[in-house]
């Protein structure tokens, strides 16, 4: 059974690791002038990092389902809060890509061992209703680090936003201590739990929707707050502007909390995909700031009610190697996320943000028929 107090830190390690995977969004254009560097160059620190963040999901999974949620936990947020601080101290690009590729490897572990831990302790049933105080934790992080970035990159340096992450991870990796480790089947063979897992076609399922979830929600999502900076938006407002996908994500989370039981997952995937295709719709049309407001507003909301119900499905998918299961799916999904902002380097560069987003919105539509399709059809 899962306590207040386990559900609290576990919030807390994963408001941390959305904060450092999303502070970085507000400061790309500062950071690239300051080290004299162009987009596509700084931007390998953000794709760089999703990527890292999505290949070493299943080897944290391996890690959790051999040496416990609650261990790899301590070990990955010991080594995210060496990273983040030599991202803090990057003499130039290089070495911020390295670290923040390293800190993405390590703060990995954080989201996934969160919701594992709450597949091995909460009935399928009422899985999803912690998953979205979660994913509440999540949201914060993400509107805290898109705010407070901004303004600190501006008024102080981008190089303490770094650090702060940093430090907060080394004092959960001892904080952690007090979280009772869950109970597990014990570990058999080395790639067991990757066997039992890539055996499940539904499990592949599952890992395509998530990559071209990532692709759409996560991917685009980092230039909104660069194509705000391109019309002469302070970083600031920026990150302010950004920071409304948190608000969001916030607010829809509690509706979702109350509809779980009484709506079907189906209902909650499209509710979810329609929120994401106005949202990028309007900022194609548009990118004013009131229109990337509503744009953010709406990913968030999308993102609560599409992927906690994508979440709560994968956590039921192999119930035998749980973690691992959980970490293909966060591969998939930062992996898409990774290709898509990298991909949309390069339009960014040309201020080209109209067709992005367009594109974007025009891929929702075969993400959610796709989420929406594939559970209907899934029984456990």
């Amino acid at each position: 059974m899962l306590h207040g107090a386990s559900l609290r830190l576990l919030r807390a390690a994963g408001f941390v690791s959305n904060f450092d995977r999303f502070c970085i969004t507000p400061m790309l254009l500062l950071i690239g002038t300051q080290l004299g560097v162009s987009l596509p160059t700084v931007m390998l620190a953000a794709s760089g990092y999703f990527l890292a963040y999505g290949v070493m999901q299943p080897v944290w999974g391996l890690a959790s389902d051999r040496l416990g949620r609650v261990r790899v936990m301590r070990i990955s947020l010991t080594g995210a809060a060496v990273a983040a601080l030599c991202s803090a101290i990057a003499p130039d690009a290089t070495v911020l890509i390295v670290a923040r590729v390293a800190a993405g490897g390590f703060f990995a572990a954080s989201t996934a061992a969160s919701i594992t831990y709450i597949g091995d302790t909460v009935p399928a049933a009422v899985r999803q209703r912690p998953l979205s105080e979660l994913m509440t934790a999540f949201a914060l992080g993400t509107a805290v680090a898109t705010v407070v970035a901004g303004a600190l990159a501006r008024y102080v340096s981008w190089r303490f936003v770094f650090a702060l992450p940093g430090l907060v991870a080394a004092c959960l990796a001892v904080t952690l201590r007090r979280l009772p480790e869950p109970p597990r089947a014990a570990p058999g063979a080395l790639l067991a739990p990757f066997m039992i897992v890539l055996r499940s076609r539904w499990q592949w399922y599952v890992m395509a929707v998530a990559m071209l979830e990532g692709a759409v929600l996560l991917g685009f999502f980092t230039y909104i707050a660069p194509a705000l900076e391109a019309q002469g938006v302070s970083v600031t407002l920026a990150g302010a502007v950004s920071a409304l996908y948190g608000v969001g994500s916030m607010a829809a989370a509690q509706a979702v909390k109350r509809l779980v039981g009484r709506s079907t997952p189906v209902r909650l995937i499209v509710l979810g995909g329609a929120q994401m295709a106005l949202a990028f719709g309007v900022a194609g049309a548009g990118r004013s700031v009131p229109a990337l407001m509503v744009c953010t507003l709406l990913l968030g909301g999308g993102w609560s009610f599409m992927h906690s119900t994508m979440q709560s499905w994968a956590t039921s998918l192999s119930p035998a190697a749980r973690a691992t299961g959980v970490a293909m799916f966060g591969l998939a999904l930062y992996a898409g996320s990774a290709l898509a902002s990298a991909l949309a380097a390069a339009p960014a560069e040309h201020h080209a943000y109209g067709g992005l987003f367009q594109t974007a919105a025009i891929l929702t539509i075969p993400l959610t028929i796709a989420a929406a399709v594939g559970r209907a059809r899934y029984r456990n």
